[in-house]
């Protein structure tokens, strides 16, 4: 395999591994997980959960090192309007309209030392 083929799946292996420590947090806190890795052909939402009658749209961030900004800085501008317009789509599709909806960013810093959970309800 060559550079490019293994860094993508250090990439997606390390995506996975966030998603896994994501979900852990998220359970311990009380959300329950509706839906996990949902892919549409608009694009994926990472976790969506249910806390306390709020439906919740959790984008998970991992990274490896802040040398390019915390995970949380990673969410930009056109990921925040792109996950807003796949939350739409998800409600209509259900006959969700009129639920009281959230969204909430995860970051997690997983260095060779120690792993990093932020979690920033209403994000956006």
């Amino acid at each position: 395999m060559d550079q490019s083929g293994r860094a993508l799946t250090d990439r997606t292996n390390l995506g996975k591994a966030g998603e896994r420590l994501a979900l852990a947090y998220l359970k311990s806190k009380g959300f329950k997980i509706l839906e996990k890795n949902l892919r549409t052909r608009f694009g994926e939402l990472d976790i969506i959960a249910n806390d306390h009658g709020t439906l919740v749209f959790i984008e998970v961030k991992t990274r490896t090192s802040s040398v390019f900004g915390s995970p949380i800085q990673g969410v930009t501008k056109q990921k925040k309007a792109r996950l807003r317009n796949l939350a739409l789509r998800y409600l209509a599709d259900k006959g969700l309209s009129e639920t009281e909806v959230r969204f909430d960013v995860l970051g997690i810093l997983q260095t060779k030392d120690q792993i990093q959970i932020e979690h920033i309800p209403n994000a956006f």
